[in-house]
């Protein structure tokens, strides 16, 4: 059975990546409201550190950041520089591969951030 052209869409396109899924606009150049919606918070960014679910492996977490999807994937750019390691932005959070809660309490505080670090 084929499929109408209006229940298919595009969700990645190689020439511009991802893409949204209201606009239909890739995401850096989307302007609707899904795109740059900023999660809600208190006012402080919490940095811990987690195991679990990971085969041992630690990662650093960064929840609670007032930022949009864009902006949030260029500060875990600077952070994962900055830290020499890998990592990802999910649902709002920032994940940095390894133990580096110091080092990027240090450098989100030197941005204005309010910082407290969470969990051991």
């Amino acid at each position: 059975m084929k499929h109408s052209s209006s229940s298919t869409r595009l969700v990645y396109s190689t020439d511009s990546g991802r893409i949204c899924p209201d606009c239909g606009q890739p995401l850096a150049a989307c302007s609707c409201k899904a795109a740059n919606a900023k999660p809600l918070g208190d006012g402080n960014v919490r940095v811990s550190r987690e195991t679990k679910g990971r085969a041992g492996k630690g990662v650093t977490l960064v929840k609670g950041l007032p930022l949009d999807a864009i902006a949030l994937a260029a500060l875990g750019k600077q952070l994962r520089t900055a830290c020499g390691s890998g990592g990802t932005a999910k649902d709002g959070t920032l994940e940095i591969q390894g133990d580096h809660v110091e080092r990027v309490m240090e450098l989100l505080k030197a941005q204005g951030f309010a910082v407290k670090r969470s969990g051991g």
